[in-house]
């Protein structure tokens, strides 16, 4: 057992009124631990994805058939819902410890010493994507499934993986001024390819919604578009990031930039060919739902690549923080200098007091 500390009435009232607060007054992370918690979330953000990805695979998608209970009078699966039911409430359950990771985030940014203010508010971004897509979850299941609202369901976790690998570059840096690390013309090539990533995940979507994996044994409604036409665009789009990715690495190389850009170029580069080549398979194998779980999963990295990219363009220092003692310091030597009036030296001989002669002593 654990002494319980004891706490004045003041502290009990500001505990309960603001805990960040109180919890930050009374423990400081260390910069590892904050990386950490920040990384947690991003790798929450994928496995929510991935699970996602497994109960629409399952056709487990209404094994909940309502929301935001399981069943019309149970918070939870029953026996009656069978494999499906687990599936789906497992998914939803694990909302909760991706809220966990989140909220860890959250806590440790904002107990950090000193206080990181934009660190933090990136966390409670998160964490305000993670209730969105919670409400958008229920929807597709109140609309049994619409292949529109699954498509924003993927696109919404997909922003909340860009705020969690925004926030864990940033517990990477200091709140110094960005200062660019290539010039302009790079800059707006890596903009193009992050646009073409953008697209290219948009119309998997698509690729998704028209296709076989409906979610569920039921009759689910497909968006009404040709598969074959649509998922051959999809294959020219990643056919465009691809190039985009090479074109940048070789820029990369001829202006003799920073080995944190040509190491970025060269992951994505990397996983577009290992997602290029799962995406192929499972199209010629009409889709089996292994390969296109990991499709899914591909479909993160890619987007994490292009992010890191992105953000590998610049650098953050590190401010050199002013402490209460420094800044304390410095106000009373100003308020001295104001204070006490400098004397100007005296020059004029007549100002100067006369000297005494002394006898010689005859």
């Amino acid at each position: 057992m654990y002494p319980v500390p004891n706490m004045t009435r003041a502290e009990a009232v500001r505990a309960v009124r603001n805990p960040l607060a109180y919890i930050a007054d009374h423990w400081t992370p260390a910069p590892r631990t904050v990386r950490r918690a920040a990384l947690a979330a991003v790798v929450m953000a994928v496995i929510i994805v991935v699970t996602g990805g497994a109960v629409r695979l399952t056709g487990s998608g209404l094994g909940c058939p309502t929301w935001p209970e399981c069943t019309d009078g149970s918070l939870t699966t029953t026996g009656a819902m069978g494999v499906h039911g687990a599936i789906e409430f497992s998914n939803r359950m694990l909302t909760y410890v991706l809220c966990a990771a989140v909220g860890w985030a959250i806590i440790a940014a904002r107990s950090s010493k000193p206080w990181r203010r934009s660190v933090t508010r990136l966390g409670w971004a998160q964490f305000w994507v993670v209730m969105g897509n919670a409400v958008l979850g229920g929807i597709v299941v109140l609309v049994g499934l619409n292949p529109y609202t699954v498509a924003a369901h993927f696109l919404l976790t997909t922003a909340l993986i860009t705020v969690a690998v925004l926030t864990w570059q940033r517990t990477r840096e200091g709140d110094g001024a960005p200062r660019p690390l290539v010039g302009k013309a790079v800059t707006q090539l890596t903009w193009l390819l992050v646009v073409a990533s953008g697209a290219l995940i948009a119309v998997g979507t698509v690729v998704s919604g028209a296709g076989r994996h409906a979610g569920d044994s039921s009759e689910v409604a497909r968006i009404p578009v040709d598969w074959e036409m649509i998922a051959q665009l999809h294959a020219d789009l990643a056919w465009v990031v691809v190039a985009l990715t090479v074109a940048l690495w070789f820029v990369l190389k001829a202006v003799d930039a920073p080995v944190g850009p040509l190491h970025r170029a060269r992951d994505l580069f990397l996983v577009l060919m290992a997602q290029g080549v799962i995406g192929y398979v499972q199209y010629f194998t009409h889709t089996p739902e292994i390969l296109v779980g990991i499709h899914m999963l591909g479909a993160t990295l890619v987007w994490i690549g292009v992010m890191r990219m992105l953000l590998s363009l610049r650098e953050r220092p590190q401010e050199a923080p002013v402490t209460a003692g420094r800044a304390a310091a410095r106000k009373v030597a100003e308020t001295n200098a104001q204070a006490v009036p400098v004397q100007p030296p005296v020059t004029d001989d007549a100002a100067l007091p006369a000297v005494r002669e002394v006898p010689s002593g005859r």
